[in-house]
C-alpha cells in the first residue's frame, strides 16, 4: 500500500486550524495599519513568488516594456499587488485578478501576432520622422518629439549629426527612434 494511502484524511478541524494559521499569518481581515512586521513581510514573499511565476507565465517582452501596452501592464500589476502587500486589498482576490491581466495580456499578444490590425490597435504602429534627409514635422509635432531630441538620438543611435546621412527615421511601437543611414 503506498504511504499517501495509508495516511489519514484532514479532519475538518484540521482545516479549521490551517485556516486560522493562514489568517493569523497573513493578517487576513486585520486593518492595514495593524498588520504586523510578520504578516507583512509573508505577505511580500508570497507576492514576490507569485510575481515570478505570472512574469513566467507572461511574455518576456511585457517585462521589456515594449509599447505602451506592456507598460501599462507592468504598473497595475505592481499597483495592485503592493496592495496585496500593505493590506489595502484583499489577499487572495487581488493575487488572482494578477494572473488574469498576464492571462489577458497573453491573449492580447497572441490575437495581436494573428491579426495585423489587432495588433496596431494594441500596440500602435511607427511613425515616419525623416524621410530623405528631409524632418516630417507634422508627425513630429504630433508625437511631441523636436527637432533637438531627434538629433540627440541621432547622435546616440546612428553616429552622426548629418540630417542628410539619414534615409529614414522611424518612432518605433516602442518609443524608440531608428535610423537607416543613405548610401
Amino acid at each position: 500500500m503506498p504511504a499517501w494511502k495509508s495516511c489519514p484524511a484532514m479532519e475538518p478541524s484540521d482545516m479549521n486550524t490551517f485556516s486560522q494559521l493562514l489568517h493569523t499569518l497573513l493578517g487576513i481581515g486585520t486593518e492595514p495599519r495593524e498588520l504586523t512586521f510578520l504578516q507583512v513581510s509573508v505577505r511580500g514573499v508570497i507576492v514576490f513568488i507569485a510575481t515570478v511565476i505570472m512574469v513566467r507565465l507572461g511574455s518576456k517582452r511585457s517585462l521589456a516594456e515594449k509599447t505602451a501596452f506592456d507598460a501599462v501592464l507592468v504598473v497595475i500589476i505592481g499597483s495592485m499587488l503592493a496592495r496585496a502587500i500593505n493590506g489595502s486589498e484583499a489577499f487572495f482576490p487581488t493575487l488572482g485578478a494578477g494572473f488574469v491581466l498576464v492571462l489577458l495580456h497573453r491573449i492580447f499578444d497572441i490575437a495581436a501576432y494573428y491579426s495585423h490590425v489587432f495588433g496596431i490597435l494594441v500596440n500602435g504602429r511607427p511613425v515616419m520622422l525623416v524621410q530623405n534627409g528631409r524632418l516630417q514635422r507634422k508627425n513630429m509635432l504630433w508625437e511631441q518629439i523636436s527637432k533637438h531630441d531627434l538629433e540627440e538620438d541621432m547622435r546616440l543611435e546612428a553616429n552622426t549629426d548629418d540630417l542628410s546621412k539619414i534615409q529614414v527615421a522611424r518612432l518605433e511601437r516602442s518609443g524608440d527612434i531608428s535610423f537607416i543611414k543613405a548610401e
